[in-house]
């Protein structure tokens, strides 16, 4: 209970009010010890006796307890980042422990509870195997939580994709369709809104929120499109024509936006699945070059851009809308546990025609 600073707060509001122990023991019906022994730590009082003490010092039973149900944007960030660091020097699920501990303190701090799925859903592979699973149906009911008692619409939708992403991870996938399926209907009018809310900023006489707006629906749609492309080579890896025009198109798309120095996160997964697919159709020279561009992606992720979202020349309105995000501009994983996961990718059963290659143990290495 002590954590709960409630013997600091007494004193200070007792102080403020400018009232003695003594008084405020005549107040609420005790003795003037029993004040003393709250004040020291030493005892608290009955907990009939907390409204009264509330009441004579004009606050909440939870200021005066120094109990905090919501965390602020900032707070969240901080903890977020602070737990995210410890994945990558503590053990698991000592880390595990510390995040399901916030979990039962903040239980009605949604905006927080969501972060922490998101927090589970970016550490669970680092779990003993037996363990993933677990942790993701952990991360499903926290969602549930989330949906069935947050008021705001926003982060229940957001909850809901989570929650579909961790039945995906889990084989699951007909849960995933149910969840997504009429949420993501191209058809809705919903999807279809950008160009609307950028003449309605215009014709309001806000040429900056339309400015901005503009550049973050081109940010957003342009990751979209490159990710989709990632997707769709998968899709289409036995069909060597559609694989080498959609890579010459999403190529032109990368180069024209500077894709790898923008966002190069999606610019490392587009490379790295296409040297899987490439691999897959056994043109191993090719598949060696996207493995070049991929590690070069990687290393400027890791040690130039310090890992964190920007944008650039073009998009030069969209610092504040970073800033905003609810994790900021950082990376939602530390640093030393992305470097760690680097070796398992080229760990890819496709990357097996490549192990003669004296290149691609050279790669391989480098990351060890």
């Amino acid at each position: 209970m002590n954590q709960l600073n409630f013997s600091d707060n007494l004193t200070r509001l007792r102080r403020e009010k400018g009232v003695t122990q003594e008084e405020l023991a005549t107040f609420v019906g005790v003795t003037k010890a029993s004040v003393s022994k709250w004040e020291t730590r030493l005892s608290m009082p009955d907990i009939m006796l907390l409204p009264a003490l509330a009441t004579f010092f004009d606050v909440s039973i939870d200021e005066l307890l120094g109990y905090e149900s919501q965390l602020s944007r900032e707070q969240i960030q901080k903890i977020y980042h602070e737990l995210a660091e410890d994945f990558g020097k503590e053990p698991f699920e000592e880390v595990m422990e510390k995040s399901r501990e916030l979990v039962k303190k903040y239980y009605s701090c949604y905006p927080f509870l969501f972060q922490i799925c998101v927090l589970w859903l970016n550490h669970f592979m680092l779990a003993k195997e037996e363990r993933q699973r677990e942790i993701l149906m952990s991360a499903s009911e926290l969602c549930d939580h989330i949906i069935a008692n947050c008021g705001d619409v926003g982060i229940c939708n957001d909850a809901s994709l989570l929650k579909a992403i961790f039945a995906l991870q889990c084989g699951r996938a007909q849960e995933t369709i149910e969840i997504l399926e009429e949420t993501l209907n191209p058809y809705r009018l919903a999807n279809q809104g950008d160009g609307c809310l950028i003449q309605a900023y215009q014709m309001a006489g806000e040429p900056e929120k339309a400015n901005r707006f503009t550049q973050i629906s081109m940010y957003m749609h342009l990751n979209s499109l490159v990710s989709s492309a990632t997707q769709y080579l998968m899709l289409h890896a036995g069909q060597s024509e559609v694989c080498e025009e959609t890579m010459r198109r999403i190529d032109s798309v990368a180069e024209a936006f500077d894709l790898e120095h923008l966002h190069p996160n999606v610019a490392a997964n587009y490379q790295y699945m296409a040297a899987i697919v490439l691999c897959m159709q056994q043109k191993t020279a090719e598949a060696l070059e996207r493995l070049k561009r991929y590690s070069e992606v990687i290393r400027y992720l890791l040690l130039d851009q310090n890992m964190k979202l920007h944008g650039d020349a073009f998009f030069d309105a969209m610092d504040s809308w970073f800033e905003a995000l609810d994790l900021g501009p950082d990376a939602p994983r530390d640093r030393k546990v992305v470097w760690d996961s680097l070796a398992q990718t080229f760990a890819h059963p496709a990357f097996a025609v490549l192990e003669e290659s004296d290149e691609y143990k050279r790669l391989r290495q480098s990351f060890l």
